[in-house]
């Protein structure tokens, strides 16, 4: 028995919950995943999982191995990456994470055109905006857009995100255009559930303001409000790398231009600096210099 190939079909399983999804991710028959997990439960002399119509769950002999099968794949791929006949070549798989926003905008581009540069290298990401357990998800790394990143883990800044105010046309002629921050109380306003929800900060030169907005709209998701915007819903603190293409084509118009939003910055956030794998460098490195020069400046239509 191939026991490497045993442990990352398990641990899969384990993760995924699924005999069917694994053997899609790992792109084996359903019935060689059932034989690999067979046979690692032989080799412990263990039940590991827990099976129903229902639900795959881990034993309390599954939650022992799992960690241990997850160290020993981290050193075979170690090994692996150090011992490639003294090659650049990556190989193996990257689990990133990214919220849907900047994954659509510019995040998915980035990745294939990295992996055009490395044909052995493979790229699993996860789109999403809740908070995550990078390494109870086995995740290398994720891109975050924060004005204060997870302190927990280390943080390497990529770029300045600017954000803008805008609306649509149709709306600002139904409502009236905003010429002061302490207008937008009188405006529908679509908030983000996860930042700034009530409170939005301006700023005109030295001058700061936190203005409260009332908000009838909220999502977690900064798409769904770029979009709400676009139907007429009211107005969006949107992030220019989306707000851009729509500012140029009229679809939205840009607000309060004297005032400012608080800028926020893209960071890639990864556990730990030891052992950092030769693959998650590289795609660190490519990251920084893709975004060295900002392609999202604001710009107005």
């Amino acid at each position: 028995m191939d026991r490497i190939t045993a442990m990352r079909v398990f641990a899969e399983v384990a993760s995924s919950g699924s005999f069917s999804a694994t053997a899609y991710k790992l792109d084996m028959s359903r019935a060689m995943v059932t034989r690999y997990v067979a046979e690692m439960e032989a080799w412990l002399q263990a039940r590991l999982l827990q099976r129903t119509t229902r639900s795959v769950t881990l034993t309390d002999a599954g939650e022992q191995a799992l960690r241990r099968c997850q160290q020993m794949l981290e050193l075979a791929t170690l090994v692996e990456e150090e011992t490639d006949s003294g090659s650049d070549t990556l190989r193996g798989q990257l689990r990133l994470t990214t919220s849907m926003s900047f994954g659509h905008a510019h995040l998915a581009s980035a990745i294939a055109d990295f992996l055009a540069l490395h044909p052995l290298l493979k790229v699993d990401m996860h789109v999403g905006d809740g908070a995550l357990n990078l390494v109870d998800a086995r995740i290398d790394l994720a891109i975050r857009i924060s004005s204060e990143p997870d302190p927990l883990l280390i943080a390497r800044p990529l770029a300045v995100c600017d954000s803008v105010l805008v609306a649509s046309p149709a709306y600002l002629a139904m409502r009236g255009t905003p010429v002061h921050p302490d207008d937008l109380a009188a405006h529908e306003c679509l908030s983000y559930a996860n930042f700034g929800k009530s409170t939005w900060k301006l700023s005109h030169g030295k001058s700061v303001v936190s203005v409260g907005v009332t908000s009838r709209f909220s999502a977690n998701e900064a798409t769904v409000l770029l979009h709400a915007a676009l139907a007429g819903g009211g107005i969006a603190l949107q992030p220019t790398y989306l707000a851009n293409a729509y500012l140029a084509s009229g679809g939205l118009v840009a607000l309060l231009p004297d005032w400012r939003p608080q800028p926020l910055t893209v960071y890639a956030l990864y556990p730990s600096r030891q052992h950092l794998p030769a693959n998650v460098r590289a795609l660190l490195d490519f990251l920084v210099a893709r975004f060295k020069t900002v392609p999202w400046l604001l710009r107005l239509a």
